[in-house]
């Protein structure tokens, strides 16, 4: 999810004037959460977990379909609790490179 609204964001931000400013940002950022998407994927494979399958119910949820070893399961979340998730991934990745 971060990572497609970031890619959504950077067709937006190619526009701006000052985009030579934040493409940099957005570049780094999509890699960092790229890597740690993929790391995480790997972990979760070791326990023969995988993700299935996102998908939207309706306008404020959406259901996570997780394979286990043993059965699927649904998981749902409200969609403004992972806006929130996604916002504040975004500003730790981006204070982290302050620091």
């Amino acid at each position: 999810m971060a990572v497609q609204s970031l890619q959504r964001d950077y067709k937006v931000i190619e526009n701006l004037k000052l985009s030579k400013v934040y493409l940099p940002i957005l570049d780094k950022l999509l890699d960092d959460i790229s890597q740690e998407y993929y790391n995480t994927k790997r972990l979760l494979a070791k326990d023969k977990i995988r993700v299935v399958k996102w998908e939207k119910k309706d306008e404020y949820f959406s259901d996570l379909i997780v394979a286990t070893a043993g059965e699927d399961q649904v998981f749902t979340y409200a969609n403004m609790a992972l806006k929130t998730q996604v916002e504040k991934l975004f500003l730790s990745h981006t204070n982290e490179g302050t620091d």
